[in-house]
């Protein structure tokens, strides 16, 4: 990972989830970008290079 990115973990209470998060300051936002964690366990934004990594299992009624 590169020095000054972050990385956060996320559990499915977070689903959707979406860059940026809603606590992020506005100084620090850049368009809101839907991130597909779900899909493989961890994701990437492709602005910020922040990477979210699902934390425990997935609720029923994600695919």
């Amino acid at each position: 990972m590169k020095p000054g990115v972050r990385y956060i973990e996320i559990t499915a209470d977070a689903l959707p989830l979406f860059c940026p998060m809603p606590n992020q300051e506005l100084w620090d936002s850049h368009p809101r970008v839907a991130i597909p964690v779900e899909k493989l366990g961890t994701a990437s934004c492709p602005y910020c290079g922040t990477t979210y990594k699902l934390k425990g299992e997935l609720p029923k009624g994600h695919h």
